[in-house]
């Protein structure tokens, strides 16, 4: 950011520290933050807290800081906890860099996540979500997550990757185990899932080595191939970067959509005349992906670090300060979104004039899977309300998992199979 937006406002506000509605460690919470997210908006969008961390809750201001900050994460962070894990260039990880470090990486990187690179794969999520689909038919009932949510993913970044069918079910183990890491790095998380998360942590650094390894002598048409082969003006990933990418490319893009295929359906299910609409006009997934999105979304917030003083909502930001910048709170920001606590499969329907939502963040690191997540959801949550009926969860409260991100553990559901 240029010094001169410190000068936006002469007098900074001072804020008054406080939670305004966000308490820690509230259970209550879990279920719906949106409340909580809505008082912090009204009373202080721009948020200093007891504890010293900035907060901000308005589309604006967030949208201002992800177009002009940079790093995610302080650059001394890893990915991998633990001085002795394995995986030492993990911060090399594009998610960490500023430019032009990051502008590098994500040149290099992004030939294998295009449009159309992305859309050749349509075929092949619809034939494993069908195929998911037929296995609990007859059952008349299943579980949105391990049924659906998970494998649909889970299958796909393994063919991506050209991991052999036999270590499908290995590797995405070890994958939902290393998502936690991310958990452990800011410092939560008990004893037991630092040691999962180290154990699999090391199992795919050992795993990738050897599967670059093979990929190099005999190249084919998946993922990893590409990040090999990729160049640009005579550049070319190194070795650490290459595995660097791989593992965090795995680990940013696997459990966040589990979260919104997940979330999206226990949305549908419980606003059952939006699901009805859906149904009668299948036109309509991808806006009602983008409206799932934005309404319940798997990724609450994100964090930046200003390296300028940096003014937000007339408040002065200091060097160096992390900011969480609640996504989840912007997209229900009453100024941006007409009725934004209504879920409307129609609202970025084409011809509507919608501002976008951010739940792909923005600026310099807007997700570079964006256009995977919203293929494989618009497949899977188009497929099912297309087949199944009468689809009633079985618990009223959502059974949250052990993740940074907003992500169902279970969701059991019965159903009418309508083929």
């Amino acid at each position: 950011m240029s010094s001169s937006e410190v000068n936006r406002t002469e007098t900074p506000k001072t804020p008054i520290p406080g939670w305004y509605g966000l308490e820690p460690d509230d259970g209550a919470q879990a279920e719906d933050p949106y409340s909580a997210f809505k008082s912090l908006r009204e009373n202080q969008p721009v948020n200093l807290t007891p504890e010293g961390g900035w907060r901000i809750s308005g589309y604006n201001d967030i949208q201002h800081l992800l177009r002009r900050a940079v790093a995610g994460m302080r650059q001394t962070d890893g990915l991998i906890p633990g001085q002795n894990a394995p995986l030492e260039g993990a911060g090399v990880f594009m998610l960490m860099q500023d430019p032009p470090t990051h502008t590098r990486l994500r040149k290099l990187v992004k030939k294998a996540f295009t449009p159309r690179a992305i859309e050749a794969w349509r075929p092949r999520v619809e034939k494993i979500t069908h195929s998911l689909l037929d296995r609990v038919a007859a059952s008349g009932q299943m579980d949105l997550v391990s049924d659906l949510a998970r494998p649909v993913p889970a299958t796909l970044i393994c063919e991506l990757l050209g991991v052999p069918t036999e270590d499908q079910d290995t590797f995405t183990d070890w994958t939902a185990d290393a998502t936690h890491g991310l958990l452990v790095m800011r410092g939560l998380g008990d004893e037991a899932m630092v040691k999962r998360v180290e154990a699999a942590s090391i199992s795919l650094f050992g795993y990738f080595t050897n599967l670059i390894e093979a990929r190099r002598g005999n190249p084919s048409d998946d993922l990893l191939s590409v990040l090999i082969s990729a160049e640009e003006d005579g550049d070319k990933l190194d070795p650490i970067e290459l595995l660097s990418q791989s593992i965090g490319l795995l680990i940013a893009g696997f459990e966040t959509t589990i979260g919104l295929i997940g979330n999206g359906l226990t949305t549908l299910i419980r606003h059952p005349d939006e699901l009805r609409k859906l149904r009668a006009n299948p036109e309509l997934a991808p806006s009602a992906i983008e409206e799932c999105l934005r309404y319940s979304g798997p990724i609450l917030a994100t964090v930046r670090v200003v390296h300028e003083p940096t003014m937000l909502g007339g408040y002065e930001i200091p060097t160096d300060s992390e900011v969480v910048a609640l996504l989840a709170a912007a997209n229900r920001d009453p100024e941006v979104f007409e009725d934004p606590e209504r879920f409307d499969v129609t609202r970025y329907a084409k011809g509507r004039d919608t501002a976008p939502h951010l739940s792909f963040g923005g600026g310099v690191h807007f997700c570079l899977g964006a256009h995977l997540a919203r293929l494989e959801s618009e497949i899977a949550i188009g497929a099912i309300v297309q087949r199944f009926d009468e689809m009633k969860l079985v618990n009223e409260a959502t059974e949250w998992g052990a993740s940074l991100f907003r992500v169902p553990g279970r969701i059991p559901i019965t159903f009418v199979d309508r083929t």
